[in-house]
């Protein structure tokens, strides 16, 4: 019996753009916390344990500039930030879902 031989991508490089984009350690968390809706920085801050300032900021800018988030800015003392999802970004809600799915049905996540 001939075992059936799953065929490698030709480009390899097509997945790794897309996990450069939305695969970094903070990427799906931030993804996950602005399904919800728009954020402030700190409130973002304060939903995903463990994320520094700093890699906060870099996550958020990168997404910013894939199209994932959008950053919207208002003329205030302090400033005020918010963040939420693009059309785009929303387009990951289902994939994220599925993800969470799979991690409670292998006792990985909770329900």
């Amino acid at each position: 019996m001939e075992k059936e031989k799953i065929e490698k991508p030709q480009n390899k490089c097509e997945l790794q753009k897309i996990l450069d984009i939305i695969g970094g350690k903070w990427s799906m968390s931030i993804i996950y916390a602005l399904i919800m809706g728009k954020k402030r920085f700190k409130e973002l801050e304060r939903m995903i344990p463990g994320i520094s300032t700093r890699m906060l900021v870099k996550e958020l800018k990168n997404m910013e500039q894939n199209d994932i988030v959008n950053r919207n800015a208002f003329a205030t003392v302090p400033p005020t930030v918010e963040y939420a999802l693009t059309e785009k970004g929303r387009k990951l809600e289902p994939i994220i879902q599925e993800l969470q799915k799979w991690g409670i049905e292998y006792g990985i996540a909770e329900d």
